[in-house]
């Protein structure tokens, strides 16, 4: 009777061969850093967020060693079921926190709206790879309707950071697919003109019983809070007043690790998910924070390369936007915190605390290093 080994060194090689080095290397050095923030953020979540982060990494593995084109063939039914199921919340879905987005399945309890922020760009890659060299004004229009209707789904639960993420994960391939700047211009002068008008009337807008029709009323007070947090001190603008005291008083080198005062007397808010950054900031300082900016910067180039050299039209979109998906998440999060954009409950990627984000965010890290295998093997 044959009997089969593996030979160590050949099971090493097999276990890393899907891997992209420089990507793992810095996702490495972000998962560490998340490890150390969070013992002095929430120490009893750290055994919790070891195993996020083990399952994150399996997952990534997994998706990694998936051939690009067989990700791209999963985009359909992906997308339709994240519609199916994002219907699902709205019809049968669990109310939590004044928020409707959960759905219970019985063996599991799972919100769909994550699976959008995968399954969107996978969908629309698809969709402009199957009509290359045929993109018009029409197909536009079309992955505009494709990206309309779960987001509109996500906005009524309501989620308004989820929506935002599946948005921009959309717009990003539609924009790399080729969109007209002469219709992304007048968009961006109505936001500008938008935004603009809100900061300058906005004693007005922001009084008792103004109806901003497009936003509920907790959203309101969330941007108005952002223009003037010491009007409700120690309500809404309590999250805004306190992060930014933590990030201004860590200075230049930061007080030290576990000696943040407003991270151990509780006066951050959320300090292990949405407001990590501002323990970060705390305890490391303006080095900290720019070291962190800089790993965050190596693995946004190092995904643009990938972009840059994908094989095929649809792994070119896919991976642009999957790395401005970082870019996104990282921006809205330290916007957020610093008190430039309003608070939107945007995770910090890869750093705050919280499985299904991770999870998300390394298997998007995954498909990337699935995109650069294939080129690879291509050239070989």
């Amino acid at each position: 009777m044959m009997e089969f080994r593996l030979h160590p060194v050949a099971l090493i090689r097999a276990i890393l061969r899907p891997i992209d080095p420089p990507l793992f290397l810095l996702l490495t050095v972000l998962l560490a850093a998340a490890l150390v923030v969070m013992q002095s953020a929430s120490p009893a979540r750290m055994e919790a967020q070891l195993v996020n982060t083990g399952v994150a990494l399996a997952l990534m593995w997994v998706t990694a060693r998936i051939p690009s084109a067989r990700l791209l063939s999963l985009a359909m039914p992906l997308y339709v079921l994240g519609v199916v199921l994002l219907v699902g919340v709205a019809l049968f879905g669990e109310i939590s926190k004044g928020a409707q987005r959960w759905l219970d399945l019985g063996v599991v309890r799972i919100q769909p709206s994550e699976l959008m922020k995968i399954a969107m760009p996978l969908m629309l890659a698809w969709f402009f790879q199957q009509r290359e060299g045929a993109i018009g004004f029409g197909e536009f229009v079309l992955a505009g309707v494709l990206l309309a209707v779960p987001v509109a789904l996500i906005v009524t639960q309501p989620d308004l950071g989820t929506s935002l993420l599946v948005a921009a994960a959309g717009l990003y391939v539609i924009f790399f697919a080729g969109l007209s700047w002469k219709l992304i211009v007048p968009l961006v002068l109505v936001a500008v003109v938008g935004l603009g008008s809100i900061v300058a009337f906005g004693d007005t807008l922001c009084q008792p019983g103004v109806d901003w029709q497009v936003l509920r009323e907790y959203q309101k007070h969330r941007v108005c809070t952002l223009l003037d947090p010491t009007s409700d001190p120690l309500g809404k603008g309590f999250h805004i007043i306190q992060s930014t005291i933590a990030i201004g008083s860590g200075g230049m080198f930061g007080k030290g690790w576990m000696q943040g005062t407003q991270t151990h007397l509780s006066f951050i808010p959320e300090r292990h998910t949405d407001f990590i950054f501002a323990v970060m900031a705390e305890e490391f300082g303006l080095i900290g924070a720019l070291v962190l900016l800089a790993v965050l910067f190596m693995l946004l180039l190092r995904g643009l390369m990938i972009a840059a050299v994908a094989p095929t039209l649809g792994t070119r979109l896919l991976a642009g936007a999957i790395t401005m998906i970082f870019f996104t998440y990282a921006f809205v999060n330290m916007g957020m915190v610093s008190g430039i954009l309003p608070v939107v409950g945007v995770p910090l990627p890869f750093i705050s605390y919280g499985g299904t984000a991770l999870v998300t965010l390394c298997v998007g890290v995954g498909i990337l290093m699935s995109i650069q295998r294939e080129r690879a093997l291509s050239q070989s």
